[in-house]
């Protein structure tokens, strides 16, 4: 029997791994070179997934756009170097990816970082083979975008499934007319994927595998 799920396109940060070390760590580094006050890591687990640029306006009152090219700048100097490997892979992650990988079903990631960065995770966590596709952000381009220039190209079909732990994930995948589960043990919790209505909740790596099996059945 053909796929129902043709291609599943996850998330990253928050979904396949916890980089919240890495990203608080460089984003006080950035704040502290440009002169502005530490923020409380917890503070900053809260924005991850939402593009940087709005991070740090979130983060600091005094931040105005004008400040944003050079916080990022900075926030990248040091993410390039060291942040990106402050980053875990969620416990059975790697063994779900494995085994959806060899069922043949097409893994992609699309995520709000830079692609540079995202191909250096996937090297860090041994999974850049498992990957049909990465597909990066930056400053102005949103996941929406990312997702409608992924159908555009063929890279994915109106049958992909969009995988993410934030409602900016869920909104996108249904803008460009897709199917989407929500990871609760990210950074958006239960509450803010409810709220953008996916078709599914998942609470764990376990059910996460057994809600793309019944898709692909």
């Amino acid at each position: 029997m053909p796929l129902v799920c043709t291609t599943l396109v996850l998330d990253l940060d928050g979904t396949i791994s916890d980089p919240s070390t890495g990203i608080a760590r460089s984003i006080n580094y950035a704040l502290v070179k440009q002169g502005f006050m530490e923020s409380p890591e917890a503070q900053i687990a809260k924005e991850i997934g939402e593009p940087l640029d709005e991070i740090f306006i979130k983060l600091e009152s005094q931040v105005t756009a004008k400040h944003v090219p050079k916080l990022v700048a900075d926030y990248r100097e040091r993410y390039a170097q060291t942040g990106f490997a402050e980053n875990t892979i969620y416990p059975g992650m790697y063994d779900l990816l494995t085994g959806l990988r060899t069922a043949g079903i097409k893994l992609g990631i699309c995520t709000s970082k830079r692609r540079d960065f995202a191909v250096k995770i996937a090297a860090l966590f041994d999974l850049s083979a498992h990957f049909e596709f990465i597909s990066g952000g930056d400053i102005g381009v949103t996941k929406q975008q990312q997702l409608a220039t992924l159908l555009q190209q063929g890279q994915i079909d109106n049958q992909a499934v969009m995988v993410g732990d934030r409602a900016i994930d869920i909104l996108a995948a249904q803008h460009n007319g897709l199917a989407s589960i929500g990871v609760s043990w990210g950074f958006g919790g239960y509450q803010e994927l409810a709220s953008a209505s996916p078709d599914q909740i998942v609470d764990n790596v376990e059910a996460l595998g057994n809600a793309v099996k019944l898709l692909s059945e």
